[in-house]
């Protein structure tokens, strides 16, 4: 038999292989990049149980250190999108990855909370526009009908990084290596390597399909010409401006559901080593163990989650969901009276759900823009939810610094994720994405 012309189109056995092809080329760097990410932005909060101590930093040192972070994460948001879309993602990462790394690694030699909070500023900006860049970057691989099961597989990473991280940092914690406290080595342990995948990035990443010596020709073709058709055909029914995108109605709503759910969600999730150990009376190696588990529920969650979403067409009730549902359980949380052991059945059942919504949701910028619009508005809509990431965590350590209840503050946690998905619930998006 003839083998095919270069021409010849795809049969559909052919297309399903190159689906699984691409997949497994994109996503496991994506996963391995944010996995490293997350870890280096949240490793400070497991290193607290000892640094804090250590360095007589108050609970509202912290809370700032934490949050000015994501002040540094706003200098290039759309700027990062932007560029991934008309440069090279593969370039851009990079340099993130190189950067975000060493600062990383920097904090372990911090001594005042001047020091802390101008290493956390850079390292907010190290990483700045690589999660929206990522957004853009799989508009480049993943067709419409894929792309909320590439974010779900992405997003995976965060649950892993904090799961996997934060038994690793209990096993860091009692060291004494070289005579830098375990703490120290957590942050070189977990921020050094993050140096060296930059460097991976750069030999392995592909920009966009025609650079893929990794498919054949007429699979460079067909992925192309359909995610091509698929930018036309969206172009066609709304044509967008940058500025025009960041006047949608739609756009904003995103922003302000976003805003409210990570004022709960960066907190609680920034804060759980803290509030597991006051909440249990245990050591900080238990904490830690305690809020892996926390962490570890999440995965199914995501999974599920952009999963569900593609299956069934309707992202907008997914990320709803996903926002109501551990509003619900922190709230359930709070109840007095109740065994420790039942208050991290509801934490943990919290977990579960609180990465449901991030993959729908982020499929949603996508649905109605276009190329350059939606690059642009995935960027702003960040910029909110960083803010909310510098608000939430501040604020968290003001009030607990203050003496509020951590059974106030979880209830506090819970209406921010029942605000946003209220919010998200008035967002209109055409045909079956709603």
């Amino acid at each position: 038999m003839a083998s095919p012309t270069p021409t010849a189109p795809l049969s559909a056995a052919e297309v399903l292989r190159l689906r699984r092809k691409v997949r497994w080329r994109i996503m496991p760097l994506a996963i391995v990049l944010y996995f490293a990410a997350y870890l280096d932005r949240a490793n400070v909060g497991f290193a607290k149980l000892r640094m804090a101590g250590d360095l007589g930093f108050s609970e509202e040192v912290f809370g700032l250190g934490i949050g000015i972070f994501f002040l540094g994460y706003l200098t290039l948001e759309i700027p990062g999108a932007l560029l991934v879309e008309r440069w090279s993602a593969r370039k851009w990462f990079a340099r993130i990855l190189i950067t975000w790394g060493l600062l990383s690694a920097a904090t372990a030699f911090v001594r005042t909370p001047g020091e802390f909070y101008v290493v956390r500023f850079l390292l907010g900006v190290a990483e700045a526009g690589f999660f929206p860049g990522i957004i853009v970057y799989f508009t480049h691989w993943f067709p419409l009908a894929e792309r909320g099961r590439a974010m779900s597989g992405f997003i995976v990473a965060v649950p892993l990084s904090l799961a996997l991280g934060a038994p690793l940092s209990a096993l860091l914690l009692d060291v004494n290596w070289l005579g830098l406290a375990g703490w120290k080595w957590l942050f070189l342990i977990e921020g050094l390597p993050a140096a060296a995948l930059g460097v991976a990035t750069l030999l392995i990443m592909t920009d966009r399909p025609r650079e893929a010596a990794w498919l054949t020709q007429r699979e460079r073709a067909h992925l192309e010409a359909e995610l091509e058709a698929e930018k036309r055909a969206k172009e066609a029914v709304k044509k967008a401006s940058v500025w025009e995108a960041l006047r949608m109605g739609n756009v904003w709503l995103l922003a302000l559901g976003i805003f409210a759910t990570n004022t709960g969600g960066y907190a609680l999730g920034f804060w759980m080593p803290t509030t597991v150990k006051t909440l249990s009376g245990g050591s900080d190696q238990a904490a830690l163990l305690y809020a892996g588990l926390f962490y570890l529920c999440g995965l199914a969650g995501v999974l599920y989650s952009g999963y569900s979403a593609d299956r069934r067409g309707n992202h907008k009730w997914h990320c709803v969901a996903g926002q109501v549902a551990p509003g619900l359980f922190l709230a359930a949380s709070t109840i007095p009276g109740q065994p420790f052991a039942v208050v991290m059945m509801w934490l943990c059942l919290t977990g579960l759900v609180a990465h449901f919504w991030p993959p729908p949701f982020w499929a949603l910028p996508t649905l109605t823009l276009t190329a350059s619009a939606a690059a642009a508005s995935i960027g702003f809509i960040n910029i909110f939810a960083n803010l909310a990431g510098y608000l939430g965590n501040h604020l968290f350590g003001w009030l607990k610094h203050q003496g509020v209840g951590d059974g106030t503050l979880l209830l506090s946690l819970s209406s921010c994720y029942l605000l946003g998905g209220a919010i998200v619930s008035l967002v209109k998006v055409p045909g079956k994405a709603t």
